[in-house]
Order: C-alpha cells, then structure tokens, then sequence
C-alpha cells in the first residue's frame, strides 16, 4: 500500500486529504486564522467551581468555558501547583523537576472545591475541541507529543506501547530511554518508534525537552491573567497530521503553497531526512485537488448517501446525541444462492466503505450501524470480524460491539474534534436557488464581458478563467474555439482552467499572483 498526501492551501482555508492507493481516507479542512488547538497548553485562571458536576470551567480564550473535571486534574496537580508557585516567584532559571520538592498525589475521591477555587491559576492541555454548544475539554496532566516519543513532567515512568509485541523489543527500548531521558520526567514510547537507533530518539527527546522548557519560560514572562496565555502552541495541522501518520509507505507529499511546502520539508527532514525529497511543491495551474482525484472523491463520498460495490448505499445521519447509519442493498440483483447470502454480501461491503468513513468524517461518539438482518449466527459473526479487522487501521480508540439481536452494532469512537460536515450539494450560482436564471446559452457571452471589464477597465491583462469542466470543454472546442477568439481580442495570457469544485455555471478569475479577482459587484449588477 502506498500513501500520498495532498494539502490544499487557498487564501481563506488549507485543505489536507489522505489517499491509501489514491482512494481517500482521511479528510482534515480549517479556516486558515483557525488554530488547531488540541495539545495546547495555556496558564488560565478558575472561572467558576460546580460541585455537583465535580468539575470547574477555565477561560482559555474561547466564547464558552473550557471544562475541566476533577479526575482530569491527575495525580501530580498538586506538583505541578507548587511548581508555578516557584517559577513564578521571581526565579530567573527554573528549579530542574527532580530538585523540587515532592507533593502528595491528588486523591481519587476527592472534590473539586477543596482543591482549586476561583480566580486561581491553573496550567492546562486542550484534549478536545469545542463541539457544538460545548466549550474545550481539558486536563492537567500535561504532556509534549513527538513522533516517537511523548514527554511528560514529574514522573520516573516509561511506558512501552502495547502494539509493539517484541518483548526483546519492549525491554531495548525502556533500557535505552531510561539511559537517556531527562531526571524528573516520564516518557511514553510510541508504536513508531520500534526498531529506531538511540540516536533518533535522543534528538526527539531534547526537542520535547526543550518545548518544556519554552513554555516554562512563557509562563514567568506572563505578567496579567485577565485572559489566558498561550505558553505552548502544538505544531500546525498539516504537521501535526504528518508526525502521527508519517511512515514508509508514504510516496510523495505534494503542497500547492511555498511557505507550507518549506515548513513541512523542514519536519520531514528532521524526523526522516532520506524521505525529504517526497515532499514536493506543486505548482501546475489545474487546481491540485482535481490534479490528484480529490474533489471528485469527496463530492461522492461526503454526502448524506453514499453509494458502495453493486448498487448498495449507506444513508449517514448526524444527531445531537449520535450517529445513525442504515445500510440498504438498493438496487442490486439478488444472488442465485438465496436472500441470506445476498445480505452477508451487502454488509460485508458496508463494514469495508463505514470503516473508511468513520476515518474520512472523523465521526466520534456513539455511532449505531442498522445492517441487514442476517439469520445465520455464523454470517453475523464474520460480519462483526470484519469491522473489527477493517478498524485496526483507525488509530482513533475504539470499542466495537457484536450485532445485536435487532442487527444493529453499536462502535464507541474516539472524538477530540467535531465531525466532517462537507456540503456536497450545489446552489446554483446563477438564480441563488429561485430556480430561474437567464439563458444558459448566453453564459458565455457574460463571460466575455467580464473579460472585457478585466482587460479594459482593469487594465489586468494575465488572469486564468476557473470554470465547470464541461464549460471548459465548450470554450475550447473547435479550430478557431471561443478561447482563441478571447485572446486574440483581449489577452493572449488568458487560459481557461477546468475546475470541479465548481457548479456548472459558476466560474472565478485569478489574477497572475494567485488572488481571485472580484467580480461580485459585476454579478450584482448583471
């Protein structure tokens, strides 16, 4: 299997998609003056204590409290605590973790308001993002995520993951962080890092370090606590997907920005510098989703029906508490061996295209699957063996239940972000919905004009046209076709670029820089 990524980036959002042997995976989209704000961690102060709840919400700068409940505090709250108390004493270098003075463990049983109040200032992680009316979940037991190693302050412990089976392995790679790691500090050893040399993991090891030792620096550098500080920020998203999918299956990364481009070669290159030259900038005019199959592959796969092998289609629905998926055969023809072995067939496709979804919307929560009823406890079986192998690949965590008596299976997932809501359908640009619009054949000759306006009033004479693919296809046929005659009038620096993100009638220009060209005014008018 190989692996490509694909990253998107345009003025106002970046997109990233992952293919498995070009079929999509995983899909990740954000605003670009959004922040990735899982692994974030900020010096905050109590706003308000809930005992019944057993829990307390921090202004971490979002519109709603972020909540943190008392279990999440962790047994080393009261060390890290009295750490603040001392860096922010006036220290100008920080006490090293096993020089300060050990604190009892918080108690398992005990209640939040006997151990913080309001207006006290506590240091906390952002584990998930905000998810509908839901403000951030947070913790106190912070932690520095690297690609093989994790760091965690105040603690002697390493711990090994429990995906890698080698106790020969497992023991190396505890002997070898023991001999290493930093003197108050805990390490957890990751699946990725089996097989790795000393030398590689050291060098993670200083850079988790390091980042500790920054935040501890923002945090005596805090002066006002009316609102939140940053004291550590977590690697952008396009990064931070790289160094939890990274591994040597991947075959080429491409990127369609310069700025992106560079910084996702400098990480490659520190964690894997034989594979820096998989990192490629692209830079063909055609947008680099259509290039690589991506719209086309989202446009089918993100809407409310998804159609999977034979005419048999999911229907995905998005509800408050969960999410509901009904499996329907459509309409494919019955098998010859009868209606049971025509359902197995069905909801063993199901089982292969729901775990790609699952990845793709990053659905969480409780999702409940309906399949089709099965008689044979031997089917229902291989059904649920199915969806439990199809899942090994998913490293959200996961519990997976067998189909119960009514055929449904219940799949727990974890969520730390909200799920993919990618609109698929298309308004039409023309009529704004009303459903009347001029000519469809006067649509070029708008077109023209606007090349006109563009050329004349505006004086831009290099500019691209982004239309529908079969718009494309009508400028640009013939010997003498519509696009040659554009040039010839006004520019020969026109081109006509096919774009599939686009509804039928809808086009943008994009001037030389790269910057879309407003002409909405224009379309106002028109």
């Amino acid at each position: 299997m190989t692996s490509e990524v694909i990253v998107d980036v345009q003025k106002n959002d970046i997109s990233i998609a992952l293919l498995e042997d070009k079929r999509l995976v995983e899909f990740q989209q954000e605003g670009r003056s959004e922040q990735f704000a899982v692994g974030n961690i900020y010096l905050a102060k109590v706003r308000k204590i809930m005992p019944g709840l057993n829990a307390c919400f921090v202004n971490v700068g979002y519109e709603r409290d972020a909540f943190l409940h008392y279990l999440d505090l962790g047994v080393r709250y009261r060390q890290f605590e009295h750490y603040l108390s001392l860096i922010k004493g006036g220290k100008r270098k920080p006490l090293p973790l096993n020089k300060v003075p050990r604190q009892p463990n918080t108690e398992k049983e005990g209640q939040i308001q006997n151990t913080v109040s309001v207006g006290q200032e506590v240091l906390v992680q952002i584990v998930k993002e905000p998810i509908s009316t839901k403000g951030p979940r947070l913790t106190c037991e912070i932690s520095f995520a690297g690609r093989y190693l994790v760091l965690i302050p105040f603690t002697d412990k390493v711990s090994v993951s429990t995906k890698i089976k080698s106790d020969a392995e497992r023991a190396r790679l505890k002997q070898l962080i023991h001999s290493i790691k930093p003197k108050g500090f805990g390490v957890i050893i990751r699946t990725v890092a089996e097989g790795r040399r000393v030398a590689e993991l050291d060098q993670e090891l200083r850079i988790l370090e390091s980042r500790w030792e920054s935040a501890i620096a923002n945090i005596q550098q805090a002066d006002s606590l009316d609102k939140a500080t940053l004291v550590y920020e977590e690697t952008s998203r396009t990064v931070g997907l790289l160094r939890d999918l990274f591994n040597p299956s991947f075959s080429s990364i491409h990127i369609n920005d310069k700025s992106v481009y560079e910084e996702v070669r400098d990480y490659v290159t520190l964690i894997a510098p034989e594979a820096k030259d998989i990192v490629k900038l692209y830079k063909g005019n055609v947008p680099i989703f259509d290039n690589f199959s991506v719209t086309k592959q989202i446009k089918s796969s993100l809407g409310r029906t998804v159609t999977y092998k034979h005419g048999a289609y999911m229907i995905i629905e998005h509800t408050e508490a969960l999410h509901v998926v009904d499996i329907n055969s459509g309409n494919r023809s019955k098998s010859v061996e009868g209606q049971e072995v025509n359902a197995l067939d069905v909801n063993l496709g199901a089982a292969d295209e729901l775990a790609r979804q699952l990845r793709l919307r990053d659905m969480g929560g409780i999702i409940v699957v309906d399949f089709i009823d099965m008689a044979q406890p031997e089917n229902r079986q291989q059904l649920y063996e199915r969806m439990v192998e199809n899942m090994k690949k998913d490293r959200a965590r996961h519990n997976i239940l067998p189909l119960s008596k009514f055929g449904l299976m219940q799949i727990t997932r974890q969520r730390v972000r909200p799920a993919m809501d990618v609109k698929v359908e298309e308004e039409c640009p023309s009529c704004g919905g009303t459903g009347k619009i001029k000519s469809s054949y006067l649509f070029t000759d708008a077109l023209e004009g606007k090349i006109r306006i563009i050329t004349e009033d505006l004086g831009i004479k290099k500019f691209r046209l982004h239309v529908h693919p079969f718009v494309a296809a009508y400028i640009n046929q013939g010997f003498i076709s519509l696009r040659r005659r554009w040039q010839f009038h006004y520019s020969r620096a026109l081109q006509i670029v096919p774009d599939q993100s686009l509804a039928f009638l809808d086009y943008k220009f994009i001037d030389h820089k790269g910057e879309e060209i407003d002409m909405q005014e224009e379309r106002e008018n028109q």
